[in-house]
């Protein structure tokens, strides 16, 4: 939609109505393995996700059953920062934790 007004010199400027859309959002996620403990997996996401223990039990459980678990939706450099973040931080404690973005 376009604006239209006059200046004092009689020129007419118009000016472009811009619609933004939303940044498209990522799903940070975390896999299943056979060899992460459990335990390590709530304190990941609280840590990284903030969620409270029995949200994060709930979501440990998610990913121990279905493969996969949702942690959280987040713009494209929250997401990929964060995979990152539990990435390094499972690999020093010697986990082969997986945790990846889509989008959603």
């Amino acid at each position: 939609m376009a604006t239209r007004h006059e200046n004092d010199s009689g020129t007419v400027l118009e000016r472009q109505e811009s619609k933004l859309k939303p940044p498209p959002m990522y799903q940070v996620l975390l896999l299943n393995d056979d060899y992460t403990p459990m335990e390590f997996v709530v304190a990941v996401i609280q840590q990284y996700f903030n969620k409270d223990r029995e949200t994060a039990t709930q979501i440990m459980l998610k990913v121990h059953r279905d493969g996969k678990g949702m942690c959280g939706v987040y713009p494209k450099d929250i997401a990929s920062t964060k995979v990152e973040l539990v990435l390094t931080h499972a690999r020093k404690a010697g986990h082969p934790l997986q945790c990846v973005m889509e989008e959603a």
